[in-house]
This record gives structure tokens, sequence and C-alpha cells, in this order.
């Protein structure tokens, strides 16, 4: 087994080192029970072992199919540098894995307009004379200001609200119009156009709301995105943005009883890239590493496909 290079492969495929471990104990599980060198390793071999992780070692599906990344990471890193001549792995799936969530998804359109009605009823009309001090006021028109273009990138660019954190001023140029978004233990990194309506949001968000923000943190932050302190503190060093998600999706709630959850935000986004710019284009704006996570969401626009057909041809 070649370790060394299959550590250099994984680590430029953005794995971590918890991951990369797991991934070498499990190939290394895979040669002990062979007993064969790389060159002469069999599509047959492969299946073979992943019957005797079934049938003698009681292994869930789920669990066989990470073995068989691992080996199809490994023998992939092999072929690409003509160590073998095809990979063994090729085309083989493990049946009965959960596959992701299919979402009741909202149309380009309705996503706009779940954005405009979030600003017009949360931000630009929204009634605060219910809170008793003024100081609750700010940090309330503070955080909807703040979550207003926190739904206007997910609803535009795609991303996860993990990915949400993660993005820093730097970031943001305004000059190309882009947003850089950092990749991580699941996800690539990416560079995606901003709408031309996203620009004077985040003009005003970094002029006005950001600054803010700001002042009620004891340290110095270069995340986009800022958390507010609770009600009864006067300030926080937290980076944490769980509680401003919890109530962004609870209003969103109130404007569309279709909204479930960004989840299902996220694919409706990839549901229309696919349409609109095919499969190789909508798997790098998703920051999906597998052709195969994208297509998890093919499923989505088939669905779309058949209601068209209905509506056209009911007969």
């Amino acid at each position: 087994m070649n370790k060394k290079g299959y550590i250099a492969y994984l680590e430029s495929k953005g794995h971590t080192v918890n991951n990369i471990k797991y991934n070498i104990k499990l190939v290394e599980k895979f040669f002990a029970k062979v007993k064969k060198e790389d060159i002469h390793i069999t599509k047959p071999d492969v299946l073979k072992y992943l019957e005797y992780l079934k049938t003698h070692t009681k292994q869930q599906n789920a669990t066989r199919h990470k073995s068989l990344l691992a080996l199809n990471h490994y023998f992939t890193f092999l072929y690409q540098n003509g160590q073998v001549a095809e990979n063994p792995c090729f085309l083989i799936k493990i049946r009965g894995i959960k596959r992701k969530q299919l979402y009741n998804i909202f149309t380009p359109e309705e996503l706009e307009e779940l954005c405009d009605n979030y600003y017009e009823l949360f931000v630009r009309n929204f009634e605060d004379n219910h809170y008793r001090h003024t100081p609750q006021q700010e940090k309330s028109a503070l955080c909807r200001s703040r979550n207003a273009l926190i739904l206007s990138i997910l609803v535009n660019q795609g991303v996860t609200t993990g990915e949400i954190n993660k993005i820093e001023l730097e970031d943001i140029d305004l000059i190309k119009a882009k947003i850089k978004i950092r990749g991580g233990q699941h996800s690539n990194g990416r560079t995606i156009s901003l709408k031309a309506t996203q620009i004077g949001l985040i003009i005003y968000y970094l002029q006005n709301i950001r600054p803010k923000i700001l002042e009620y943190h004891t340290t110095e932050n270069n995340r986009l995105f800022l958390a507010l302190p609770d009600s009864n503190k006067q300030s926080t060093n937290s980076i944490g943005l769980v509680s401003a998600y919890v109530h962004l999706s609870n209003q969103l709630k109130t404007i569309n009883k279709k909204f479930l959850n960004f989840k299902q935000v996220r694919a409706s986004v990839i549901t229309s890239w696919i349409k609109n710019y095919g499969l190789r284009k909508a798997q790098y704006l998703a920051g999906h590493r597998y052709t195969s996570s994208t297509e998890n969401y093919l499923q989505n626009n088939l669905d779309d496909l058949i209601d068209d057909i209905n509506k056209l041809h009911p007969f």
C-alpha cells in the first residue's frame, strides 16, 4: 500500500487529519484480508470483501459504504498516477444507503419573493413598539437587518449555514461582485457571483449594521456576520449564529407555510442550478466534492418535470 502518496492525495482533497487516519485504517484492513498487491486487485476482490463485511462482521450498508469510499479514493489515486490500469471500485454501489432527503422545493421566483417579503415585513415595516427599552429595539433591528443579508446569500448563492458562519470581510469583493465561500471537511471552496440587487444590501450592512453589532463584542472579529448578546447581556464574544437561524427560520415560517428549513432552500437553489447550468457547474457552485452528491438533487428536478407533464397533459 502506497500510504505516503495516499495521504498526500487525501490532503489535496481537503480531508481532515482524523478522516485521513480513518481512511488509511479501512484500506489497510482490506489489504490485510485480500493479501494481494495493489496492481493485482480486481473488481471481484472488492465485491468479495464487501460481502465478507456483510456476512462475517455484520456491518450495515452505511458502514460498508465507508469502506468502499476509502477504497475508491485509494484506487483513484493509484489510477491517476498511472500505478494501476483501472479503478476496481468503479461503478460499484451499495444498495440501501439512505439518500439525501427530497424537499418540496421553491422556484427561483418563490425564493426571491421570500427574500422581498422578509425585508418588507421584518426590516422596513417591522413594528417594535412591544420592546420596553430602546437597547432592545436597537438589537432587534440590527438582528433583523443582518438576517436579511444572511437570507439573501442563502437564497442567491445556495450556501449552507455552516459556510455562512465562516465568511470573512476579505471574502467579499464588491468591485468584481464576487463572494468567496470557504471549503470545509465535506465541501470544496468556490467563488460565486453576487447579484446586482445584493450589492446595495451588502454596502448598507457593512457601513451601518455591522459596526454597531461589533460594538457589542469584547474582541475584534473579522467574520462578516456577528452574533448579538442575549437580551439580558450587554456584550458578547460569541461567534455562533445558532439563535440567529432559529429566529430567522421562525419568521420565514410566518411568511410562507411551505418553508421548512434552510436545507430546503439550498436544495431548491441546487435544483435550479442543475436545470439551468447542468450537473458539472451545479457541482462547482454547490461545493460538492463528488458528482454523486449533486446527482442526489436530480430527483427534485424529475419531480418538477412530472408536475409539468401532468399540467400540460393531464390524461
